[in-house]
């Protein structure tokens, strides 16, 4: 049921012809709904191992790593050259990419180029790009982003280079100078790179006191982040990543890299989790990252890990983790594409390990080169990876076994770079090795978006792969999910997930189409379930059937509809799909699809008989 106090908001809406705004907004126009239908702008917490909003809805986390940009010095350290680049770029993830989340990358060594002195003007251009986000209706979760430790243990003619600690940290230590031997892939810098090891088992064993000024730039950053945004933004910054892709980097005599995660990177959360606290953070989760190998999918790369001696994490932690499928990108591992169901496993391991943990997951980092010899994989690669964070079962079984799913998991994909291809970074601070080609940096090449001429963003992948249908929040438990995105790989279009010949109407209506099925039990929540609408589903051209209801081409939002569109927050022309129900315990379904054009009342009671009869058996 409406509050009272949304049905005096619509009263007013509807008498005054205004909308009543209680608190701080965006800068960017806001869509005019109540201001009890600004959904987003509630404060995200963990319960029950899920996220959930305000309202008591389980959200799913789904964007991008804004961006490598970062790990370069042109732009000093910073995603951005400037706050109008910022804005272009959230605009363009939250209406072309389909994202309602960044992992927002920040520099130690930029923040601290002089040890014990945080530089605030890194710290205000870094928090100003960061409103850019969250004016965009767009949630954030900042990460002190390292990789290889630091650029400055490279040399200038080196093959490779690194990110994250600032040159004093390295002048500190004396480390060997760098060699990886026979490395064909950067990665491999950290299990053979001397250098890279021993640096960074100092500052796990806090040596020179480099954790501790770690530590204490990281709460001086998240100080100031929470002094200069507004007190709604805030509520829109979801948590913290206090460290990319912990290594051990060396371990100690008679450990294990198990061992290593219970007393040396364990210990290190808790500390990160006290600074928070003492920042204002404290209501906010730290998305803490177990070992980096502990679920590669090489046998010979695999570590034992996952934080399985922390016991249960949630609420004040959320399990993070990273997958790439590091056989297709290995080129001699894996022969061919990925099929349906590729990752479901993978990912159904995370699901187990957050579910063990008692918190949720997210998958903070996945993706694959679009350029390169083993490029021709990315389209199947990522749509498989799409495909398990939907759900741990395969689109040929869905249908048959929807209640295995699991949960719908959050994940933020490698990367979101405009500048892709425009760069001009000299690597290692070489003047004759000026880098300008993909991603400038170790030859990677995975941003999903770049510039075209005239300088408006524009995907480089697929926007039926990117742009997804998926649940935001859902007002209540979400039994089941799957998407058909029917992307493209070359000429082919990929179907996975076909609606089986068992539900003929419903196949019907679908058509050639993309569909998106969710389950969920409902709570008596006072906010509508709600789903992102891609480009591809314009409203005027979208078909709802629900136990709820049926629509084609959903009405504008009112309480008392239980299936309509309404604008996603932010003012950037992305849309939702609202579902409504009042009761607790009920199992609802929803399909939504743009494949039928202007389907007839028959069709769509057909389909609704076909599916409620199907969910029955659920």
């Amino acid at each position: 049921m409406p509050t009272t106090r949304a049905r005096v908001l619509v009263v007013l809406v509807l008498l005054l012809g205004c909308l009543t705004v209680t608190g701080p907004r965006p800068a960017t126009a806001a869509p005019a709904l109540p201001d009890s239908l600004w959904f987003d702008e509630t404060a995200l917490t963990v319960r029950d191992g899920r996220f959930t909003d305000g309202h008591g809805r389980e959200v799913v986390l789904r964007g991008y790593n804004v961006s490598g940009e970062t790990k370069l010095a042109e732009n000093s350290g910073l995603p951005f050259a400037s706050v109008a680049d910022a804005r272009k770029s959230a605009t363009a993830l939250r209406a072309l990419g389909g994202g309602n989340t960044v992992r927002f990358l920040l520099s130690w060594a930029y923040a601290e180029p002089v040890r014990g002195q945080v530089d605030p003007a890194y710290l205000s251009a870094a928090t100003a790009q960061i409103r850019a986000f969250l004016d965009a209706g767009i949630r954030v979760y900042p990460d002190f982003h390292q990789d290889l430790y630091s650029r400055h243990l490279f040399d200038a003619d080196s093959w490779y280079t690194g990110d994250g600690a600032p040159k004093w940290a390295v002048e500190a230590g004396s480390y060997p100078d760098e060699f990886c031997g026979i490395c064909l892939f950067w990665g491999q810098n950290i299990t053979q790179n001397e250098a890279v090891k021993r640096a960074s088992y100092d500052f796990w064993h806090n040596a020179h006191g480099l954790q501790d000024a770690f530590l204490t730039t990281a709460q001086t950053t998240m100080a100031y982040i929470r002094q200069n945004v507004s007190v709604a933004q805030f509520t829109s910054i979801v948590g913290f990543d206090p460290y990319n892709e912990p290594h051990a980097g060396v371990l100690d005599s008679g450990q294990t890299s198990r061992t290593w995660e219970r007393d040396v990177l364990w210990p290190f959360y808790e500390r990160f989790r006290a600074r928070m606290d003492a920042a204002g953070w404290q209501d906010k989760p730290a998305f803490v990252e177990p070992n980096l190998f502990w679920n590669a999918n090489l046998d010979f790369q695999k570590q034992e890990g996952g934080l399985l001696d922390a016991g249960r994490l949630g609420p004040r932690y959320v399990f993070n983790t990273h997958f790439y499928d590091q056989k297709a990108i290995s080129g001699v591992f894996m022969w061919g594409k990925a099929q349906d169901g590729q990752y479901t496993g993978d990912f159904g391991t995370v699901r187990d390990r957050a579910g063990a943990a008692g918190t949720p997951a997210i998958v903070s980092e996945f993706g694959h080169p679009l350029a390169g010899p083993v490029s021709d994989k990315a389209p199947t690669v990522l749509k498989a990876m799409y495909q398990a964070l939907d759900s741990r079962v395969k689109g040929a079984s869905w249908w048959s076994d929807p209640t295995a799913s699991g949960p719908v998991l959050s994940g933020s994909q490698w990367q979101w770079d405009i500048y892709h291809g425009r760069h001009h970074e000299l690597m290692n601070g070489n003047p004759d090795k000026v880098l300008t080609a993909g991603d400038a940096w170790n030859d990677e090449d995975l941003s999903a978006v770049r510039l075209d001429d005239a300088g408006t963003p524009v995907l480089r992948q697929d926007p039926r792969l990117l742009d997804r249908v998926y649940p935001s929040a859902t007002s209540g438990t979400t039994v089941a999910f799957t998407y058909e995105d029917r992307s493209r790989d070359g000429s082919t279009t990929l179907t996975w997930n076909p609606v089986p010949s068992s539900l003929p109407q419903v196949a019907r209506l679908v058509g050639t189409g993309q569909y998106g099925l969710l389950l969920w039990r409902s709570n008596s929540g006072s906010a509508p379930t709600e789903l992102h609408l891609p480009a591809s589903f314009p409203t005027a051209a979208t078909t709802v059937v629900s136990d709820l209801g049926t629509a084609y081409a959903p009405p504008s939002y009112t309480p008392a509809a239980p299936v309509a569109a309404a604008p996603e927050p932010g003012g950037t022309g992305s849309r939702r799909l609202l579902l409504t129900d009042r009761d607790s315990g009920v199992l609802h379904y929803a399909l939504v699809t743009n494949g039928a054009s202007a389907p007839s009342p028959e069709l769509l009671t057909a389909a609704r008989a076909e599916l409620s009869a199907w969910a029955a058996g659920q």
